[in-house]
């Protein structure tokens, strides 16, 4: 066996300094948002929330249940209003609904974001891998190498 088959290894200071530095998305994509993107988002994360859902469908049985139930001097809201209810909890579905998709092609984009830096983050891994596996390679024969030596003598 001969140094020469050995192949020529970069040293840990040549890989750190051909390292690309790590980018931090989540600051990245904080830092491009707009005001108005901030509260997509905002409304995004808290009314697509079970929280949001129980305090509408509270609300509402409330409001159903005592326009119902109540005494009639006391029923704000008199049967030909409840149109008016399913009309204007119509309208609030109308309004959130699109809020909602811009909040969550925001969000989306946000996760490529993430999904590209956890490639770059495999490549480096896969890159210092295989540097891992040629220092143990030759290694493997160096010590071969000693060993023919060894066994000569």
């Amino acid at each position: 066996m001969n140094t020469t088959d050995l192949k020529p290894v970069p040293s840990v200071e040549e890989i750190r300094k051909a390292r690309k530095p790590l980018i931090d998305v989540n600051a990245k994509q904080n830092e491009n948002l707009s005001s108005v993107d901030r509260l997509a988002v905002w409304i995004t994360n808290h009314i697509g929330s079970m929280g949001f859902f129980l305090i509408i469908f509270v609300w509402t049985i409330a409001w159903l249940g005592w326009n119902l139930l109540a005494p009639e001097e006391l029923v704000f809201d008199s049967r030909p209003a409840f149109v008016l209810w399913l009309f204007i909890s119509n309208m609030i579905q109308m309004l959130l609904l699109p809020l909602i998709m811009i909040g969550q092609n925001i969000q989306s984009r946000h996760a490529e974001l993430r999904a590209e830096a956890d490639f770059q983050v495999n490549q480096k891994s896969e890159q210092e891998i295989e540097l891992i596996l040629q220092h143990l390679e030759n290694q493997n024969k160096m010590i071969a190498h000693l060993t023919e030596l060894v066994e000569k003598k």
